[in-house]
């Protein structure tokens, strides 16, 4: 096992609020990569607050399970993929699949269940699959796509089409058997699977401290003898970085990779709401430092200490994300719901 191999970050202090939240290394990048690493960002947590807001007021119907504060994590890795490589995403997957390509207006005409929506209104938030840019679904049962990344790799591997299989998890699905399964798998047939784990540190409202005798998930990729780093997810250069790294080495050499990223949701479990209340070790003191390594805050206001942006930069940048989401939202609203006839045949396929 002397070809595994983590990072230098010490996992406590990873998971320590009050750290870092300093300004990001930006030497080495152009400034229009940065501005675009930014805007998607931007946009998948105003797409996720535009959701919160109206799912409160009861606009949206169903249940929207929310990941802002978790951005840099989907944006770092989808900036190194292509349209070829296959994604698979977990029950909280807007930014996974944002990151791929910004369809703000099939994922909002999806939540309303319209027949414009990524899965002609039939799927919710949870439901999503937009193929032509690599992703290839997501779904609520936890774990439940893991197995699917793994065969895509098998796939790719069998015939020989460099290109990888990506499996998004919460650090709960590490405790569904099916992982397991599947890193033993990606690792006996050496496929190119990337396993992401977005560690928040909850699964549901219940801490990790409480449901596993360690912090780390990284120890079932190297009970795997599969290569990991384990990162800070808050810093979407960092995850760029490493995902760029081990996508190119699983490309190059067909061999499961395995990334750990910290970070911490906004939200609560489902909805507006934020779960302060419920749960042990979830504090308002706690969110409050963990909002200060907000993934986009870092960012904005590294370029802004370097003088790549001003602050007119960044409003105006807003102001344009944000008018894109209102026109989006608006034309989802009034698009056409599906014809009752559809409801059989869009749910079961028919041979």
């Amino acid at each position: 096992m002397n070809d595994i191999k983590s990072n230098h970050w010490d996992l406590e202090e990873l998971i320590d609020p009050n750290k870092f939240q300093d300004n990001l290394d930006l030497s080495g990048y152009e400034k229009y990569f940065l501005l675009e690493i930014l805007e998607r960002m931007i946009i998948i947590r105003f797409v996720e607050e535009k959701l919160a807001q109206q799912r409160e007021i009861g606009v949206i119907g169903g249940p929207v399970h929310l990941s802002a504060g978790q951005e840099a994590v989907a944006v770092g890795v989808s900036f190194n993929l292509s349209k070829t490589d296959r994604v698979f995403g977990a029950r909280r997957s807007h930014s996974h699949l944002l990151a791929m390509e910004p369809c703000i207006h099939g994922l909002f005409a999806e939540v309303l269940g319209k027949d414009t929506g990524l899965s002609k209104g039939m799927g919710g938030s949870m439901h999503l699959i937009n193929q032509d840019s690599g992703f290839y679904g997501s779904v609520p049962i936890v774990s439940g796509t893991v197995s699917l990344a793994v065969g895509a790799s098998f796939d790719s591997l069998r015939n020989n089409l460099k290109d990888v299989g990506v499996a998004y998890l919460g650090d709960g699905a590490v405790e569904e058997g099916v992982v397991h399964e599947s890193l033993n798998l990606a690792s006996i047939l050496s496929t190119p699977t990337i396993f992401i784990v977005e560690n928040n540190l909850f699964s549901s409202h219940m801490h990790i401290s409480l449901r596993q005798p360690r912090v780390s998930t990284a120890r079932f990729a190297e009970a795997n003898n599969i290569e990991y780093e384990v990162v800070d997810g808050n810093n979407v250069l960092e995850v760029f970085e490493v995902s760029k790294r081990l996508i190119t080495q699983c490309k190059e050499k067909p061999k499961p990779k395995f990334i750990e990223a910290i970070t911490f949701r906004h939200y609560g479990h489902v909805d507006w709401r934020k779960d302060v209340d419920v749960g042990v070790n979830r504090s308002q003191k706690d969110l409050d430092n963990w909002i200060k390594r907000d993934p986009i805050e870092r960012l904005e206001s590294s370029m802004l200490n370097t003088s790549l942006v001003t602050k007119s930069d960044i409003k105006d940048l807003h102001i344009k994300i944000h008018e894109k989401i209102e026109a989006s939202w608006q034309r989802a609203l009034e698009d056409p719901y599906p014809e009752d006839s559809q409801l059989l045949s869009r749910v079961y396929k028919n041979d």
